[in-house]
């Protein structure tokens, strides 16, 4: 899979999608530092293997998860090897059984298509009808990994930018799960 070399704080040249470009503009906004490349769709946790060795770090893995009912919307942030087992995440979160959300969700709560989505994503969320869950090693880690709202970029953030400024901005709180 081809990807670019690493670029700092900038984003990709040309015009981009309007969620991408927000998600750049944001980051801007409120100085939240990236390392950033480019690359063929990233839209597989294989595909991110390419990029997570660019990055020099493992590209996060995020799941847009639902309740049975879809009443209630979880973007789970994960490393990538870990597996995912939705009884026991149920259970610590006190949901009922969990799915992976319907597409049509994904990209009304967060903006992004499959394959994309990401803590990022949460800009869009005004209404704050996503949880996010985050596994305790990816919330201790030095570095989280994410795209843009689209999977051609891959951004490598600092999890401290992440957690102490970006989702204060949008008023999201994360829970800290252990899988």
């Amino acid at each position: 899979m081809y990807v670019t070399k690493a670029f700092e704080n900038t984003p990709p040249e040309g015009e981009l999608l309007p969620q991408e470009q927000a998600a750049f503009d944001l980051l801007h906004q409120l100085h939240i530092p990236y390392t950033r490349v480019s690359s063929e769709p990233a839209d597989t946790m294989e595909k991110c293997a390419e990029v997570s060795r660019v990055l020099g770090v493992p590209i996060c893995k995020n799941l847009f998860l639902c309740n049975r009912q879809k009443t209630e919307f979880y973007l789970l942030a994960m490393p990538p090897e870990k597996p995912f087992h939705t009884k026991d995440l149920s259970h610590q979160i006190g949901s009922a059984r969990l799915s992976f959300a319907p597409e049509e969700l994904l990209w009304e709560l967060l903006h992004v298509t499959p394959g994309s989505a990401t803590i990022l994503g949460l800009m869009n969320d005004t209404e704050h009808r996503v949880r996010l869950l985050i596994d305790r090693e990816t919330y201790e880690s030095e570095y989280i990994t994410c795209h843009p709202c689209i999977c051609t970029s891959s951004l490598k953030l600092k999890t401290r930018d992440i957690l102490d400024v970006f989702l204060p901005h949008t008023g999201h709180e994360p829970t800290i799960v252990e899988l």
